[in-house]
Parts: C-alpha cells; sequence; structure tokens
C-alpha cells in the first residue's frame, strides 16, 4: 500500500468511526453521508485489491467467443400461472436503449446504453463479461415492437408492470419516446408507473455532483410543471394503481428542498385537475426515512443500493492488474435482505437478480459476484410473502431491475442463461415443488457394450429407476440402438463431447435440482484406455453402491435423513492433497468460484475416487449455480489429469461440505465395516 493511500485509509477510519459513534436519526446520516460523497468522494480509501500471480497462472476465460452457454441455461418455454397471482411483479424498467441528441453530444453520435454493455470486458478470472442479450437482440426502443415483445415476455413470466424511470430536467425531458408510444398505443397493454430520476445526470453515472451534464432546478415551479407534464400517463387506464390511485415513484426524495411541500402541491394539482388521490412512493436508493415523515404514503426497496456485504475482492485473481473496482457476494447481500425486519412504515419488498455495472465503469466496476436464478428465486419468494403480510389490501415487489443491462440487474434473456431469470420468476410466483423421491439414475455412456452390466445391475437392485443416459453426439445412434436391444425405458440427453462424464452429469444435475428430485445415482463406464483395471475399478464401485443388499438402504438413508448429500463406495474417499496432480490452479479457481474455501492440508479435505457417487442434487447447489461456461471445458482429448473436469471431480464433497450436507460412506449407511486404509490401487498418489 501506498504511503498516500495508507494517509487516506486511516482519515477515512477516523472521519468514519466519529461519524457512527455520533448519535443522529437515520434520515438525518444518510442526507450527511450523500453531502459528504457528493463533496469529497475522492477522500475514500481503494478497497481490497485482487490477486495477481506471476507466469505460472492458469487463464481459463475462454477465447471461443463472449456469448457461451453456461450450466443453468433456460431455453423460453411454455409454463403456467396461479390463476390468482399472489403479489404484483414490479420490474424497473431502464429506457436508455435509443440514440438521442443529447447522447449524440455527451458520448458520440448514436450512443446508447448498448455502447457501453458491448465494450465490457472481464476484470477477473470467472468474471462474466461481457453480458450480451439473447432473444430480444441489441433493441431500438424507438420500435413500438420492441416493447411489444418485452411485454409479452413480462406477461408469460409473471410481471406484473414496469416502472420506468422518468427523466425530467427543469422542463425539459430525456429519453420519453418510448413512454409516448406506450401512451399512443392502446395493444402495448402492460401497466406501467413512472419513477422519477430526480438527480443530476452526470459523467460518472451516479447521480453525484461533479462533471454535470444536465442539471435539476428543484422549485415550487418546477413541482407543478412536472406533475402537470406526467398527468397524462397518470390518466391512463393502464398506468399502474394502488387502491385505484396512481402510482408515482421518485428516486431520491431527500434532493428536494422541501419533500413534504412537493408532496402537497402534487397531491393538491391532482385533486383539483381530475386525477383524484394519487399514492407517493419513495425509492430508497439513498434515502431511508419514514415516507410519511415527507408527505408520502409508502417507501420502496433497492437493493443493492442501502447494502454493505464486505468485499471479497481480494480473493480474486485478476485479469486486469489494473482493476480498482470491488467484488461482494451477492448471496450474502440476499441474506442481509431476507433477516430484516419489517420497518415501522409502509415500504414494498425490493429484490434484485444481480448487479454489475462494470459496463459503465470500466476497470472501477462494482461487482456482486454468486447471483444466480435460484437465489433470486428464493429472495423473491420470500418477498412475496413479506409483501402479503406487510401490505396485503395490494402486495406489490419491487424487481431491480428488467433491463439494466449496463449495471447487470437483468431479467431479459441473455446468451449465457436464457430465460433462466424469468423462468425463476416464474416459479417464485408458485409454492415450492412438492420433493420428487423417485430415485434417478443417470448413467454416461461412451462405450455402448457397457451399458448391458450397468442396466443389469440396476434391475438386480429391486428399485423402480427413472434412468437418464448421457452420451456424445457421436455414439447416439450406437447407443439408442443399444435402448432398443434392452428394452430399457431410458431419457437420452445428448451432448458434445466436453468434460468426459462431469460435464453432462451436471447439466442434468442442475435440471434434476429444478424438478425437485432428491435422490441420484452416478453411474459411467469407467473404462481407460490407459487403466488395465478399469474393469475391476467399474465393478467393484457398482457391487459397493448397488449391490441388492445395500442399494435399498442407501436410498432410505436419503429418504429418513435430508441432511444426507452423498454417499460414497467405501475405500474411494481420498484425501485431496495427496492427489493434486495438475489439478491444484483448477480447484482454487473452482473453489473461488463457487465462493468457498479452497481444501486445506490441516484439515484433511477429501474427494470421492472414480465419480461413482449417490447424490442429493441440492446438496450440490454451489456448484450448478456457479454456473461454468461450457466452453471452460476441454474437449474431450484422452487427458490423463488436469482438465477442469478432473478438478470439479475433486470439489464435489467441498460443495457438498459447504452447503452444510453431510458425506457418508455405502458401508456405513448399510451397517458394515469400514474399508481399512491403505494404498488406493486405482490412483497414483502426487509427489
Amino acid at each position: 500500500m501506498s504511503p498516500r493511500d495508507f494517509a487516506k485509509r486511516s482519515l477515512f477510519a477516523v472521519l468514519r468511526l466519529g461519524f457512527r459513534l455520533t448519535p443522529m436519526p437515520l434520515a438525518t446520516r444518510d442526507r450527511l453521508r450523500q453531502r459528504f460523497l457528493d463533496r469529497h468522494a475522492y477522500l475514500l480509501p481503494p478497497g481490497p485489491r485482487g490477486q495477481v500471480d506471476g507466469s505460472s497462472q492458469i487463464e481459463r476465460r475462454p477465447r471461443v467467443h463472449a456469448a457461451g452457454r453456461a450450466i443453468g441455461y433456460v431455453p423460453r418455454r411454455t409454463g403456467t400461472l396461479p390463476t390468482r397471482l399472489p403479489a404484483t411483479l414490479v420490474a424497473f424498467y431502464l429506457p436508455q436503449f435509443h440514440p438521442i441528441p443529447e447522447n449524440d453530444a455527451w458520448w458520440g453520435e448514436g450512443f446508447t446504453e448498448w455502447h457501453n454493455v458491448a465494450r465490457a470486458l472481464p476484470q477477473f478470472e470467472g468474471h462474466a463479461q461481457p453480458r450480451l442479450p439473447g432473444e430480444l437482440g441489441f433493441y431500438d426502443l424507438r420500435l413500438p415492437g420492441v416493447m411489444r415483445r418485452q411485454m409479452q415476455l413480462a406477461r408469460e413470466y409473471g410481471i406484473g408492470a414496469f416502472c420506468t424511470y422518468f427523466y425530467w430536467f427543469a422542463g425539459k425531458t430525456l429519453l420519453e419516446q418510448p413512454l409516448q408510444q406506450w401512451l399512443a398505443d392502446a395493444t402495448l397493454d402492460l401497466p406501467l408507473c413512472l419513477c422519477w430520476a430526480n438527480e443530476n445526470w452526470s459523467r460518472r453515472w451516479d447521480g453525484r455532483a461533479d462533471d454535470i451534464l444536465v442539471g435539476q432546478q428543484h422549485s415550487p415551479a418546477d413541482d407543478l410543471a412536472f406533475i402537470e407534464h406526467v398527468s397524462r400517463y397518470l390518466r391512463d387506464p393502464r398506468y399502474l394503481r394502488v387502491d385505484g390511485k396512481p402510482l408515482l415513484l421518485i428516486y431520491r426524495p431527500g434532493l428536494l428542498p422541501e419533500p413534504r411541500a412537493t408532496a402537497r402541491r402534487w397531491r393538491e394539482w391532482c385533486l383539483t385537475n381530475g386525477i383524484g388521490e394519487i399514492s407517493l412512493v419513495y425509492v430508497q436508493s439513498f434515502d431511508r426515512v419514514d415516507p410519511r415523515d415527507i408527505g408520502f404514503d409508502a417507501a420502496v426497496e433497492f437493493p443493492p443500493n442501502n447494502t454493505t456485504p464486505a468485499p471479497i475482492t481480494a480473493r480474486q485473481q485478476l485479469l486486469n492488474p489494473d482493476y480498482r473496482g470491488d467484488v461482494h457476494d451477492w448471496r450474502e447481500m440476499a441474506r442481509q435482505a431476507m433477516a430484516k425486519p419489517d420497518p415501522v412504515y409502509p415500504c414494498y419488498p425490493g429484490v434484485n437478480s444481480s448487479w454489475d455495472n462494470e459496463p459503465r465503469r470500466s476497470g472501477r466496476g462494482r461487482v456482486f459476484a454468486h447471483a444466480s436464478p435460484r437465489g433470486y428465486r428464493d429472495w423473491l419468494r420470500q418477498a412475496i410473502t413479506t409483501a402479503q403480510r406487510r401490505l396485503p389490501a395490494q402486495p406489490m415487489v419491487f424487481i431491480n431491475a428488467w433491463n439494466e443491462w449496463a449495471e447487470g440487474a437483468v431479467l431479459e434473456p441473455d446468451t449465457r442463461l436464457g430465460h433462466a431469470w424469468l423462468e425463476n420468476t416464474r416459479a417464485a410466483l408458485h409454492p415450492a415443488p412438492v420433493a420428487d423421491t423417485r430415485p434417478c439414475a443417470v448413467i454416461h455412456v461412451w462405450y455402448p457394450d457397457l451399458l448391458d452390466e450397468l442396466v443389469a445391475a440396476l434391475r438386480a437392485s429391486g428399485i423402480d429407476w427413472r434412468i437418464i443416459i448421457t452420451t456424445a453426439e457421436e455414439r447416439e445412434l450406437q447407443v439408442r440402438e443399444r435402448v432398443a436391444q434392452l428394452d430399457l425405458d431410458a431419457e437420452i440427453d445428448v451432448f458434445e463431447n466436453h468434460g468426459r462424464d462431469i460435464l453432462p452429469f451436471l447439466r442434468v444435475a442442475n435440471r434434476l435440482l429444478d424438478e425437485g428430485v432428491t435422490t441420484v445415482l452416478k453411474l459411467h463406464g469407467k473404462r481407460s484406455t490407459h487403466r488395465e483395471d478399469g474393469e475391476i475399478w467399474r465393478r467393484e464401485l457398482l457391487d459397493k453402491l448397488l449391490a441388492p443388499e445395500r442399494a435399498g438402504h442407501i436410498l432410505a438413508a436419503f429418504r429418513d435423513d435430508v441432511t444426507l448429500g452423498l454417499v460414497h463406495a467405501e475405500g474411494h474417499r481420498q484425501l485431496v492433497e495427496q492427489y493434486w496432480g495438475a489439478n491444484q490452479a483448477n480447484v482454487d479457481y473452482l473453489t473461488c468460484r463457487l465462493g468457498i474455501e479452497p481444501p486445506q492440508a490441516e484439515q484433511h479435505s477429501s474427494f470421492i475416487a472414480g465419480s461413482m457417487f449417490w447424490l442429493r442434487p441440492a446438496a450440490l447447489r454451489l456448484l450448478l449455480d456457479a454456473h461454468l461456461e461450457v466452453a471452460e471445458f476441454e474437449a474431450e482429448a484422452g487427458q490423463l489429469d488436469g482438465t477442469l473436469a478432473h478438478a470439479v471431480e475433486r470439489v464435489f464433497s467441498l460443495a457438498v461440505a459447504a452447503a452444510s450436507f453431510s458425506t457418508a460412506s455405502a458401508a456405513s449407511v448399510v451397517g458394515l465395516p469400514e474399508t481399512a486404509a491403505g494404498a488406493y490401487p486405482y490412483a497414483q498418489r502426487s509427489g
């Protein structure tokens, strides 16, 4: 750390300590914090730096293209919504996807938000940038058909309204054309409400007081001019209402000279001019006051603003040594939000899908890593319950956001995960699915003749299996012929020949987790051209995992103990540090991607050799929610070690333990003695 950075950090620490120790109301604290940041942002010390490795660093950024699919990709598919929605989901909507003269002047001709999105680069290993649009493409909101498609998607997946940002600057409006098109076209029938982004428009994109491009001029006259201008929207029958009152949001009421007086003027004007009563709500972007104290009706939570999870930047392996941004754990933000008590005032709950504003702040972005559609679904489901409790007459949940592409808060389809965010939005409107207790055997087949032995073992177990077979494109025809000859009822999933048996299994396990499957047996042929004992290895694993006298007991253990995550063949659980091979760098990378600690020698971390085991898909969620990209897995070329698939094999047990599930041997589950420790015959120790 440079002397200047040390001095800045020390001064800031003293100021912050004094600020925190000084008793004052929360509203005053927020106002003073905003004022300090507006005027003295240069005093903020730099956060922790990521790691910059030497020449031994293996770069894992796929260089095939920037639009690769990841584990968890969901195509558009039909689905149902509850007959009566449990809450209205309102997604914040950004209209900055069409050129305007002002942006041409400030940022260059033809500028739209897509310019920021497309220029983004990954700053550290696993940083998913650029994030590129999927089905809707790089759209232009001057085309009415674009908004029609957005609204169709929103309705299909359970979004009840858009809350669109409105840009008003003392009589001048920006980016209003999409709203005007909505007003003029009755077929654009999704409800809207307005959120006045009443901060300065500055070159820093954050509304702070430096380098202002167009500023606000708040005054009583401006209050009246504003409400008169937006009244055309408030009058429209499609406009979102609460208890019959048009809903109007203000982004930063703390910037209004007298917010209570502003609220009074607006209410009086609306009553006098035939609109009637309105519902005024402020966004907790920076302010956290009781809305009734400023003449408003309610507040709206707006994560990630006003959240303070500790940075995890220091754990990241930098691709850009000059990266000066901050990385946080999205899961911690969600946990904090879900644990908050209800405020004493009316407040609509808000959720965030993900966040990464690197496109707007090149090399200095604020990134929330470990966001996932399933985590967002869980948070949204809880927020719906919270809304029903707080405001039962008309529960609403606000989502940040529908299309904040340059801030990484997006529900629209993208190239990496497809419709996964929308699919999980729809899922959150339903109760959690009933568990599917029928066991599923997932078999990876490269050598079709081995199916006979594997299927015979499954049938001999006496269990009614759901069977899924994964295979490569070049083996599909042979596998289907073999399945027909065996008269086997099986689902066959065909993938490219990447990632050995591991990548196909992860892709299937991701689907089974969403389906509520509780018990999976992972099998594969275990025939290796480089080993003479592959047949013995496979048969030993099959006997210990699937023998008729064992299989039923193992299945019952998963049914009776919901904390049981993985069952392995005894004698095949080995210490990671004894079998690193060429995998340590990849394992470190994977544990960082999962947000868990890497294996430590003193903790005797272990892995399951042979990669056959019983598993509860929920125990693997940390690994599945890392959304590893398919392109990260090497094409199969007979590699003996050092691939990402080999590293994943060493991370299975770590992921299970980090998710608070237990691992047990098959022998212990069925009440038999463990195999005595000794040299493992099927792999060579490191070193």
